[in-house]
């Protein structure tokens, strides 16, 4: 349904098959900071650069901390105007009948809807918007009646960009970055990742890093999802350097 959270079969770049969540250091921390969220009914930041995990972990935290009916999701794809949101929280919402044609009408509509019960909303891609959107966000969270926590999911450009924002700034309860996974951090963690670097060499894992992952989770699910196939064409049981060359051979020229 338009709205709802992706099922967690998505959650993975690729579907990769045989992929495991793993709790790096930034999912706890995202899940701890979800939470105090949602319980204070604040607003929060979620921002770094493109396959780090950021969409990942709001919407593996946000199914195990409101489960049910209480979330809500839109994304923004282009840079839209206070009316294009307003239609995206009515249909995510799941509000029966026309929308109002006139905008007052349409606010109070969506402040009651949002009235009736605790929400919390996560606008993905936030980079996008401006400051006549983020007013509206503004004005939909600061009314009295309203139980809603949000959440802003977006580039380094969503931490910017609300940066710029003084009014909704001030309002922000939690900003959390996400980064590049550590050296250390790699070695704990993609092991548990996926069964093809379950009995990897450390070395291994530190070589593909290095060459082509460079800490991003997206990167490493691209290079879990060609080391499979590189395994089976080189006839090999165990990831090694040349599975790793066959596999850095498709990443295209530099």
């Amino acid at each position: 349904m338009t709205g709802r959270l992706p099922p967690a079969e998505g959650d993975q770049y690729l579907s990769l098959p045989g992929a495991h969540i793993v709790s790096t250091t930034a999912l706890v921390r995202a899940r701890q900071n979800l939470a105090d969220t949602i319980e204070a009914r604040a607003m929060m930041c979620v921002y770094g650069d493109a396959g780090f995990g950021k969409t990942l972990a709001v919407n593996t935290c946000l199914r195990e901390l409101e489960p049910g009916e209480e979330v809500r999701r839109i994304t923004f794809r282009a840079r839209p105007t206070a009316r294009a949101v307003r239609h995206e929280i009515f249909a995510a919402l799941g509000l029966k009948g026309d929308a109002p044609g006139a905008p007052s009408e349409f606010d109070r509509l969506l402040k009651d809807a949002l009235a009736t019960k605790p929400r919390t909303l996560v606008v993905d891609e936030a980079q996008w918007l401006n400051s006549e959107v983020f007013e509206y966000f503004r004005y939909l969270w600061d009314d009295y009646g309203t139980q809603l926590a949000l959440v802003f999911v977006g580039g380094q450009g969503c931490y910017t960009v609300l940066r710029k924002e003084p009014m909704l700034a001030s309002r922000i309860f939690t900003w959390q970055r996400f980064k590049p996974l550590s050296r250390e951090e790699v070695l704990e963690v993609i092991p548990l990742f996926h069964p093809v670097w379950e009995n990897a060499e450390p070395d291994t894992i530190a070589f593909a890093d290095e060459h082509a992952a460079h800490g991003n989770f997206r990167n490493w699910a691209w290079l879990t999802a060609q080391i499979r196939i590189g395994l089976e064409r080189l006839k090999r049981e165990r990831v090694d350097t040349e599975v790793l060359r066959w596999a850095f051979s498709r990443l295209g020229e530099n």
